[in-house]
């Protein structure tokens, strides 16, 4: 027998399964924002032109996702943390071969002679070492001959050359008479051929001239040159109060400002004889600036249309 029987406790994970849940995070509410620049605000300082409207905030929510347990599968017991089942391992078994000792081991003294062998072996007298040895570089000078104009023929004409003969040509053949009248002759000169024209090649050597070269000594190199930093001088305006509102007045939002309120305003502003323009329903220039002369001549907040200047026109809002 190699291992007797026994038990053991096989643990496995409860099982879970995954729910979600959409939680509210904070309620819906509503908060006062400031809001850009009206369209018709009347005043050219943007400052002016800054309103607070009541905006709704929507309420928020989190989506929050949980494990709840299940159980455990079938033959295991929940036992809290974990599932367990009790599982029965038997026992094993194995064949073994022995030898069984029949007589007991001896032993015999023999002599065995000592053998030698002859080694040859060098000792160390000085270790090797390694000598640094500086070999100058060698130069050589060559000249040579670079080619300035290749070697080439011409041709040349070698005039005829001539010699003068002079030789007397018969006129007039001797005759005898009773009285002799004598050969007459005449001299002519003329030229004749002696060597007739011809050409000759004439070989025009090769011209050569010496240039020296310059070899390589030091190897080119770089070097590093710090370049100071080079700064610019820049303007630029600092925030030292930040703007903000000097009164509270309760003004029309932009989004309630209708084509019919501004009928009204241009309505009442002409009858007050204010020059508003023509009653088109639209906040344009001449209304705007009618609006702001009734404003500084009643002693009212400029550059919105508030409701202390609607109640100063007789417009019910």
């Amino acid at each position: 027998m190699v291992k007797e029987a026994s038990t053991r406790i096989d643990r496995v994970p409860a099982k879970y399964r995954t729910e979600t849940e959409t939680i509210e995070t904070s309620p819906a509410t509503t908060k006062w924002v400031k809001k850009k620049a009206d369209r018709n605000c009347l005043s050219a300082n943007p400052d002016d032109c800054l309103v607070w409207c009541l905006v709704e905030v929507p309420a928020t929510f989190r989506t929050v996702t949980k494990q709840v347990r299940v159980g455990c599968d079938s033959g295991y017991t929940d036992n809290g943390d974990d599932c367990t089942k009790t599982v029965e391992i038997p026992a094993e078994y194995t064949t073994r071969t022995y030898k069984k000792l029949v007589s007991g081991a001896s032993s015999n003294s023999e002599d065995v002679p000592a053998e030698y062998t002859t080694r040859t072996v060098r000792k160390l007298v000085k270790p090797a070492t390694v000598e640094t040895q500086e070999i100058p570089a060698e130069y050589t000078t060559r000249t040579y001959q670079k080619l300035v104009k290749a070697a080439s023929t011409r041709t040349e004409d070698v005039p005829a050359e001539y010699s003068t003969r002079t030789y007397k040509k018969l006129v007039k053949a001797a005759s005898s008479e009773t009285i002799e009248i004598p050969a007459e002759y005449t001299t002519r000169t003329f030229k004749k051929l002696v060597k007739p024209a011809t050409t000759r090649t004439e070989e025009i050597p090769a011209e050569y001239t010496t240039r020296s070269m310059k070899k390589l000594v030091s190897a080119a190199s770089t070097r590093n040159i710090e370049i100071p930093a080079e700064y610019n001088t820049v303007s630029r305006r600092n925030l030292v109060r930040k703007g903000g509102f000097s009164e509270w007045r309760e003004v029309v939002c932009n989004s309630d400002v209708t084509s019919e309120l501004v009928r009204k305003v241009q309505s009442a502003l002409k009858s007050m004889g204010y020059d508003a323009g023509p009653v088109d329903n639209v906040m344009g220039s001449l209304t705007k600036a009618a609006l702001t002369k009734f404003q500084k001549d009643k002693g009212l907040p400029v550059g919105q249309l508030d409701f202390e200047t609607l109640k100063a026109l007789g417009i019910d809002y």
